[in-house]
């Protein structure tokens, strides 16, 4: 093993859109475990668009990321060392590890990952917290109905291409919005979305979606807010219910957003909007991942990695995400 830990902190607290000099990548001695810790070789970095927001000194859904610390984020690795009896030597575990080659946990903030039932990749994917997102999100805060029509912005995400097979499950209608027009052929083609929207090149949005969702919103499950959202409340129906999940087009933003101000729609269409965050789930995680898990089996779900090679290409792989520029979910792979 070696001697030295790679580890990428923040060095800027960014304003707009994060540059590389945002980031900077040091070694340091390879840590130790404590009482009731293990020491984690990272094999998979995770990558999240939910992060920006946590590279911002004000208090988001979690605590920011200080200047000087480890980027936070999720991954899976393989314990090295362990000083607590749950956890063994050769286990292959997720949790918060952070952008570094070698990171220590508790082992019960660590959750234990069975390599031979499914990648471990899909621990951070579809068996994680964007599977999670998805499920709870869309099943919890939208009671999708038969028949009824899901619309999904940052549909091509990880956790955006999973609710509309969700809702295609649960036999609704999907339409997605994406940025591209391959991503608009993934969604149809490979994922069986009823219809997707191209909002980059669509020169009219609110006429598109009301071309494609004929019948109107009943359910709208958002990850990007801004305009994209402000166009999609216009169209939803009576007794619509609307999912904030994320609100990634103004991560960036140096200053708030104003808007139109849609509001008065929820009173007429007596429509309900509800954000969430994943931990409030957490007592019934292991009902979703078996679910998640029995749809993947009987490849009712399909998923797509972008994985990219080596720690130091973290922050350029990150800032590309921002941009738009995958499809599916974000890695890195940081260990064989």
């Amino acid at each position: 093993m070696p001697s030295v830990n790679r580890q990428i902190t923040l060095a800027t607290r960014p304003v707009g859109m994060p540059q590389g000099a945002d980031f900077r990548l040091i070694e340091t001695p390879i840590p130790r475990p404590g009482a009731g810790e293990a020491l984690i070789r990272v094999l998979y970095l995770s990558l999240d668009p939910y992060l920006r927001a946590r590279m911002n000194g004000a208090l988001s859904s979690a605590r920011p990321v200080q200047v000087g610390e480890v980027m936070a984020g999720e991954a899976v690795g393989e314990v090295i060392e362990s000083n607590d009896p749950r956890m063994g030597r050769g286990d292959i575990v997720e949790g918060i590890l952070g952008w570094q080659e070698y990171a220590v946990a508790h082992a019960k903030a660590l959750r234990k990952i069975d390599p031979q039932a499914f990648p471990v990749t899909t621990s951070l994917y579809v068996l994680g917290m964007p599977g999670l997102a998805a499920y709870f999100g869309l099943l919890d805060i939208c009671h999708p109905a038969p028949g009824e029509t899901v619309l999904i912005s940052g549909a091509a995400g990880a956790v955006g291409s999973l609710v509309g097979q969700i809702a295609r499950i649960k036999r609704c209608r999907a339409v997605g919005i994406a940025g591209s027009p391959e991503k608009v052929h993934y969604l149809t083609a490979e994922l069986g979305f009823d219809g997707a929207v191209n909002y980059n090149q669509t020169p009219d949005l609110y006429a598109a979606l009301k071309e494609i969702c004929s019948n109107g919103i009943d359910v709208y499950f958002d990850t990007v807010g801004g305009p994209i959202t402000d166009t999609a409340m216009r169209l939803i129906n009576n007794h619509a219910r609307i999912s904030v999940c994320g609100q990634s087009s103004q991560y960036n933003a140096a200053q708030p957003d104003v808007g139109p101000r849609w509001l008065s729609q929820l009173i007429v269409r007596q429509a309900r909007v509800e954000g969430f965050l994943v931990s409030q789930f957490s007592s019934r995680f292991e009902e979703g991942l078996r679910q998640l898990a029995t749809w993947l089996r009987e490849k009712k779900l399909h998923y797509r990695e972008e994985i990219v090679e080596g720690l130091p290409r973290a922050p350029e792989a990150f800032l590309d995400m921002l941009r738009g520029r995958h499809t599916g979910k974000l890695m890195v792979k940081i260990g064989a």
